[in-house]
């Protein structure tokens, strides 16, 4: 199965200039906990409640602050076509719920989530991805010195 087959199409995607507290108000609309970031037609970041709460929140910044202050700038992303479960394993090894998903001009065209994963055919490779997901630490972790080393599958 591909990635489009499985993929979210209907993204609201944020730009690094609006404020935390619209891209918040935008999650609630929506039930997620994750936006693109988008500027120029092109994908410049991610940001997520977690981001909202712990780069800004915890820090004192307000809610006026500007998602490009807060938002993740390295994007992992996958292309439309690619092979699902070979976007799975990288989701674990990456310990990421959610990937952007790319057309191969890169522009963006929806979203991988592991609630994607679920509706493919192969429910031992979706519970190895959320297994690894979910494992402690990782790179995308926020907290200094949590970043797990020598991850492996199992």
């Amino acid at each position: 199965m591909r990635v489009s087959e499985a993929m979210t199409r209907d993204v609201r995607v944020a730009n690094p200039g609006q404020s935390i507290r619209e891209v918040a108000k935008m999650m609630d609309e929506i039930d997620a906990g994750v936006l693109p970031v988008g500027e120029n037609d092109r994908l410049v970041g991610m940001i997520t409640d977690r981001d909202i709460a712990l780069r800004a929140v915890a820090q004192g910044k307000g809610p006026d602050t500007p998602v490009r202050d807060v938002m993740s700038r390295e994007v992992k992303y996958c292309y439309e076509d690619e092979d699902l479960e070979h976007v799975a394993e990288n989701m674990g090894e990456l310990q990421v719920r959610r990937l952007p998903v790319v057309d191969r001009e890169k522009r963006l065209v929806g979203i991988v989530s592991i609630g994607d994963l679920a509706k493919g055919d192969n429910a031992a490779s979706t519970g190895q991805t959320v297994a690894d997901v979910t494992a402690p630490g990782g790179t995308h972790s926020q907290r200094p010195g949590s970043k797990r080393k020598n991850a492996k599958r199992v």
